[in-house]
């Protein structure tokens, strides 16, 4: 599978969000599907320590005992863990990379993300305490999540010549392209790779949904950001999609991973999964190379539904 840089990082270009582990699969569960991941090429884990209460780590800390040496693990701190245990202030960082090093059962994280930007405290002195842990080896590069273009900006001009952000982790898709405006070309910029959650649109862009039919039974349409999400508008531009997709031999999860992967500025579309075939038909989707054409067929649905929208 092509890789891309994260900094010093190598990822493939998919990669497996690991939310799912701990909360919607168990132990034995997520083995499975960490194995299928390495397998299908994979080596990049994002996770977090606030994934499952704490299990997600621990339970792919497990998953890559005796493997750990083959793949790269992102996790990420800051959501609130427990009363006291949440924030980027310097003691809470030194405390919550401790704990996801004892979860995750490895001397060190590849990439350590903020998960949120914490109005409270300084980004210098969040920066400071993260350099401090690159230094001591017990991290490799730093990135963050849910940041806007200003305040990468301001994390990039922080005084201090310590190690700075080579990631940002946001919510970008077919269906959600807020990105483009202006995170992505200040990534482009500061030459930043740029890491996608909810590639799949909370599940919408799997192809198991049709506008006018029943739900899939536990379906992420009943999640918490399901009615943002399965809109008539949404289904019927997925519809649209898929049918694009289709045309070209084709499922319409392949075409929402590949136009993703066809941005030089992204470095792995992470993609959750609870079964093996899932992990799979995510890790094969990358390997589609969308052309000119595809890619503007594909623009004039979206911004037909900006016009009218």
């Amino acid at each position: 599978m092509e890789k891309r840089k994260i900094g010093s990082l190598e990822v493939s270009l998919a990669g497996l969000g690991c939310n799912n582990f701990g909360w919607r699969i168990d132990a034995e569960g997520t083995a499975a599907v960490v194995t299928a991941a390495i397998e299908s090429g994979i080596n990049f884990f994002d996770t977090a320590d606030i994934y499952g209460g704490g299990q997600s780590e621990e339970f792919l800390g497990r998953a890559l005992k005796g493997r750990r040496d083959k793949v790269l693990i992102a996790t990420k701190f800051g959501m609130k863990m427990a009363d006291g245990k949440e924030g980027a202030k310097p003691a809470y960082i030194r405390q919550a990379v401790e704990d996801s090093l004892r979860r995750l059962a490895t001397d060190h994280i590849d990439l350590y993300q903020i998960h949120r930007p914490d109005d409270s405290t300084p980004i210098a002195d969040t920066l400071g305490a993260l350099d401090e842990l690159v230094k001591a080896g017990k991290v490799r590069e730093i990135g963050c999540s849910n940041f806007s273009a200003e305040q990468l900006r301001e994390a990039a001009a922080a005084p201090g010549g310590g190690a700075r952000f080579v990631s940002v982790q946001n919510n970008y898709s077919l269906l959600h392209r807020e990105p483009e405006a202006e995170v992505l070309p200040e990534c482009q910029r500061q030459g930043i790779a740029f890491l996608p959650y909810f590639p799949l649109a909370n599940g919408l862009l799997t192809g198991k949904y049709r506008k006018g039919q029943p739900f899939p039974k536990s379906s992420r349409a009943d999640d918490e950001f399901g009615p943002k999400v399965f809109t008539d508008e949404n289904l019927g531009l997925a519809d649209n999609l898929r049918q694009i997709a289709e045309s070209r031999g084709h499922t319409l999860l392949e075409l929402a991973m590949a136009w993703l992967a066809s941005k030089s500025v992204i470095a792995s579309v992470i993609a959750g999964a609870k079964t093996a075939e899932q992990v799979k038909a995510n890790a094969s989707a990358v390997a589609w190379r969308l052309t000119d054409a595809d890619l503007g067929a594909v623009e004039g649905i979206l911004t037909s539904k900006a016009s009218h929208g």
